[in-house]
This record gives C-alpha cells, structure tokens and sequence, in this order.
C-alpha cells in the first residue's frame, strides 16, 4: 500500500471543514449583532410580517420634545369664580374623589319612585261615597291577595249620614264601590220603609287567603281575591236589625234582599244553598264566561208568632176524673207487749242470738246508697 499526500488531498479534502468552520464563524457574528441591538427596536419588520403571520412590533421611539409650560398664576391675582378651596394635605375632597359619579364616593340617593296612578274605581270612591282608605297590595302567599285594594270602613249615605261596616272590610275597589252603591242605592229605600234608618252594617267576612268554604286543598276562594263579602245582618237606628238569614223577619222584607243582590252580584250563597251559609249571604262578584251568574238563596217561611194552642179548660159539670187507689199501709204492732217483746229479744243475751236472728229476718233488707 502506497501513500501519498496528493491522494491524500484528492480523497480527504477539508474544503467542506472550512466552508462548514466559515458557516457557523458567520452565524456567530451575526447571533452578537442581534443580541447587541436587542435593546434597540427594529426599524423595518421582519420578512415573514409582510404576510401578516409575524407578531407586530413597536418602531422605534420618537425623540422626546420639550414642550414649554405656561407661567405661574401669580398670587396676587384675583381668585377664579369657580376655583374650588385648597385641600388640606394635598388630599382631594370627598365630592371630587369620583367626578363622574354623583356625590364623589358617596352612593348615590335612590331615585324617587313615580306615583302610582290612582284608577278610574279609586278616583270615582270619593269621600262622599264612602270612606275607604287605599292599602298596599297583597302578594301571595299563592295567587292570594290583589291590586287596587282599600279597606271599608264605612258607607256614607246621600244625607251625609254613615253606615259603619263593623269591622272594616279589605276588599277591591271594584267590590267595595258595589256594597256602597247596594247600601246607597237598595237598603236605605228598604230601611225607609220600616220606618228607620241604617247604621251598621254587620261583616261576617272579607279578605282572607283561604280556599273555598275553607276545606284544604279546594279551589281559591273568591275571599282570597278579596273580591267577597259575607253580611250576616244590617242594623237600624230604632234598634231592630234586619238579618238576611232570621226567619222572624218578614219574608217579603228577606224577599226584597234577595232580588236587590242577585240583580248587583255574580254570586249570591244563603240558606239552601250548602250547610256553609245558613247564618249568612255570601256576595262575590267573581267573572264567569258568557256573565254567568249564580244565586243560591231560599227564603225560608218564617216561624209561628203564636205558640201553639193549649187544650180547652174542663167544664164544671163534667164527671169527676177517677183516681187511683192509694197504696195500703203497712202493718202495724197489735200491741205493745208485741213491741217490748221485739225488744228484749234484740237485747238478749248471746245465748239467746239464733232467736235474735230469726226476728231480723223478718225486716226487710235496704241497700246503702252512695
């Protein structure tokens, strides 16, 4: 095997060792060119921005300039009109902490709500129809309660006198209106008639959140819409009282109730009707389909005034009643050796106690009652 350094060269050239060696002595120098102006913002962008696929990169800052101030306010100018006081220890004011914003930190007051609007039944029940205060309205619990409610508490008749509903009724608007106009407009009349006038007016029951004829689980009652009233009776002022459901009062009286509010309401209940209103009238005006209406109410005949008669008295001359005999008395001592015998038998000696014995026999034997 022959050696030689030209075929040493031809077959082991390090031509690739230097371009190799070169590459890397260049990327080197370029690697302390960039870290050197990393500092420093690139002015142009790198090639691959120019589709949109490099991450944007702030040019380089511009010099700063100095711009001039404006002078000093001199002190012995006069103040600004709406130049605020100096704040103490450079601190600013409560009010201005938050300029945006109404009063600084300070939360801001709750607007005022708007009035509510009274309707077209609480405008038309005016004091010189009936007195009855506004209330809140109810929610709940359920569908319980309602809107546009007010609490009656009297009826003020068109000779300014008033019929004091006892207690006070929470009804609607609506409902209270028909018990003014019914009172106004049908009973005064009726009252009239007997010779005396309204006072009272006798509530049974108004509002309350129940169902109906309070059995649980039944259907809402219209009481729990206060949309109900029960009146058991209206008092007049010569102390008689005219009770819808008292049999005493005449039937024509009861009669004439009777068509007055089955002609104003959409539900009238008394007697006949269920075992639930037979000392009362319920009123409602619940809405039905087509207008519906339902009234219950049997005026019973009213009870004998006189008692009834007794029989005739017996003439003189009549027979005289035979009488039952009377019972015999009972047996008496004959004698009173008999008696002193009895007693010195219940005296004797105990030798003598089997004779003792056969005289108490004979008395007959009482019970001791306790």
């Amino acid at each position: 095997m022959s050696f030689s350094l030209p075929d040493f060269r031809r077959k082991w050239s390090c031509r690739g060792n230097m371009s190799a060696g070169a590459a890397m002595v260049t990327a080197a120098m370029g690697l302390a060119f960039v870290l050197a102006d990393r500092a420093e913002a690139r002015t142009h962008g790198a090639p691959v921005e120019i589709f949109g696929f490099g991450t944007p990169r702030p040019h380089r800052l511009a010099h700063a300039t100095k711009i001039p101030l404006p002078k000093p306010r001199p002190e012995e100018a006069p103040k600004a009109a709406d130049e605020a006081a100096p704040e103490a220890d450079g601190k600013p004011s409560p009010d201005k902490a938050f300029p945006d914003k109404p009063g600084g930190d300070k939360p801001a007051e709750a607007a005022p709500q708007p009035e509510k609007q009274l309707s077209a039944c609480r405008a038309a029940l005016t004091e010189d129809v009936a007195i009855a205060p506004s209330i809140p309205d109810i929610r709940g619990p359920g569908a319980c309660g309602g809107v546009d409610l007010v609490r009656l508490e009297a009826i003020v008749l068109p000779d300014k006198r008033k019929v004091a509903v006892k207690p006070a009724a929470i009804l609607r608007c609506t409902m209270a209106t028909a018990i003014a106009d019914w009172v106004r407009t049908d009973m005064v009349p009726l009252a009239a008639s007997l010779g005396s006038t309204i006072t009272d007016l006798d509530n049974f029951d108004s509002f309350e959140c129940r169902g109906r004829n309070r059995v649980a689980g039944a259907m809402l009652s219209e009481h729990g819409k206060a949309n109900a009233l029960d009146v058991r009776s209206l008092k007049l002022a010569n102390g008689q009282s005219i009770g819808l459901t008292d049999r005493t009062v005449a039937r024509e009286v009861r009669e004439r109730v009777l068509h007055s509010v089955c002609s104003r309401f959409s539900t009238v209940l008394g007697p006949g009707s269920d075992w639930y209103h037979e000392d009362h009238v319920h009123l409602d005006l619940a809405q039905r389909r087509n207008d519906y209406r339902i009234c219950q109410w049997n005026v019973w005949d009213p009870l004998p005034q006189v008692a009834p008669m007794l029989p005739a008295e017996r003439p003189e001359e009549a027979p005289p009643r035979e009488v039952a005999a009377k019972p015999e008395a009972k047996d008496k001592p004959e004698s009173k050796e008999q008696t002193d015998d009895e007693g010195a038998a219940k005296s004797a000696a105990p030798a003598d106690k089997p004779a003792a014995d056969k005289i108490r026999a004979k008395k007959p034997a009482t019970k001791k009652r306790r």
